[in-house]
Formats: C-alpha cells, structure tokens, sequence
C-alpha cells in the first residue's frame, strides 16, 4: 500500500510533514519546526508518531522534537555532522543509509550548501522527496555555512532525480521565488505558467506543493544556472555553473 502524506502549516512559513505506512501504522514527521500543528494532524489522523527525520540543525526544523519525543518516545533520526548540535538523536544517518518507517524506506541524500549537515529524505517506492531548505519550487535555500559549488553540487543531485518524483520543501516561499525568477527568465513559458498557477492557489489559500522535479527543472531558474540563457542573463556567460548559481544565489539575497 502506498504511502499516505500530510502536509500542514507550522511556524509563520514552515511546512509539517507525516508520512504514514497504512501497513505498520508507523509514522513519521519530516522535521518538526513545532510541536502543536504535529501533534494536531496526528490526533486528526488518528495517527501515533513513531519517528522524526531531521534534515538540518537550524531552529525552525527541531524546535518540536523534545515535546514529541516526550510524548510519544519516538526515535529521531538526525544527520551525521555531530558538530551541529541536535538534540535527543537516536540514529546518525549519512549519503546512501536508508532509513525505515514501519515498511517504507527513506534513501538519504546528502545536500550540505544551507547547512553543511542538510540532508535531503527520498521515498523513492512513493516518489517523495524531503528536500527542506536545499530545494524550494522555484528557489532554493540560503547558503549559509558551505559554498556556492557545493550549494549547486547539491542541487545537482536533486535535479538527477526522476521527472515525477514530488518535492515536498520545508517553506511556502514560492511566491516571492517566482517574483525574482521572472526577472531573470521573463520569457520562460514553464515558469509564467507556474507563476499563473501559484497565483491562483495562493489567493484560493492553498499551498504551492508537492511540485514534481520536471516542473522544477523547467521552471526553477536556480536548477538552470548551467542554461546558456540564463548566464546571459546574469552577464556571467561562459562561465561555469556554480558561478552562475553564485550570481542569482547573491542576486536573491539582496533582493
């Protein structure tokens, strides 16, 4: 049976995520930026959370995991990089470990650039891909503590994923993606078309994901930076990849 996916709002712009194995009843959050919204889905759900995966340190993805692990003695799985504090880890995971919830299996992928401990949780049996803050529709993450190459290296491995997996991102930030994508790509008919779509979900209240890595490599201008159109367009042609992604990456912080 396939897996069973939630998604709910938490903090001012963070997405909660379970994923349920109907089978074994196990059930996962994907992060847990806070408790409340978790604990409020599983109740909706009737639902028991049997395991947290973390994907990066940073404070709006763990701030839940002492309640919950108080609650339900669920285990928590957690990136390698001990240097990045994480509290309450039972389970280190690295590149190429798989992680299982109940009867489903959850591949990792390492994508340091944001964090350098980020990893990224990919279900390949459901075609779901946990990618936090590395890939968001239409933008990625800041790159706070690695580099720019490693920060597209690791987009990189992402972009390699099949057509038809979904992203499910740690952030409703697609709007403001878009806006600064058009900018650079005004004449992209993928992304004016999810520009319209985006639109129309946002003022209809609905979130902007799952969105499929197809869509993404068509329309994300940050999985474009090795695009000749796109080096143009920043004045950086010619020039490699990690550049180019360097250049939109700096581009999008100040805007």
């Amino acid at each position: 049976m396939a897996a069973e996916i939630r998604l709910f709002p938490c903090l001012d712009d963070n997405f909660g995520y379970l994923i349920h194995d109907p089978v074994s009843k196990a059930t996962a959050a994907i992060d847990a930026p806070e408790a409340g919204p978790i604990i409020a889905a599983l109740d909706k759900e009737g639902w028991t959370l049997t395991d947290i995966l973390v994907t990066h340190h940073h404070g709006d993805h763990v701030g839940g995991i002492a309640e919950l692990k108080q609650k339900y003695t669920c285990r928590v799985v957690a990136p390698h990089d001990k240097k990045a504090e994480i509290k309450q880890v039972d389970v280190r995971v690295k590149e190429g470990d798989r992680v299982m919830v109940g009867g489903l299996t959850a591949r990792v992928i390492e994508t340091p650039g944001h964090t350098l401990d980020h990893i990224t949780y990919v279900f390949d049996d459901d075609k779901a891909v946990f990618s936090a803050d590395a890939l968001f529709s239409i933008g990625c993450g800041r790159v706070f503590e690695g580099s720019y190459p490693m920060m597209w290296d690791s987009l990189l491995k992402l972009r390699a994923l099949p057509d038809n997996f979904k992203v499910y991102c740690g952030h409703e930030y697609t709007a403001s993606n878009v806006k600064f994508a058009l900018g650079i790509e005004p004449d992209n008919a993928a992304l004016k078309a999810r520009a319209a779509e985006v639109s129309k979900l946002r003022a209809d209240g609905k979130p902007t994901i799952p969105v499929t890595i197809g869509d993404e490599k068509k329309a994300n201008t940050f999985l474009r930076a090795d695009v000749a159109s796109v080096a143009e367009a920043v004045g950086l042609a010619g020039k490699s990849a990690a550049e180019v992604f360097g250049e939109l990456r700096e581009r999008k912080n100040k805007g």
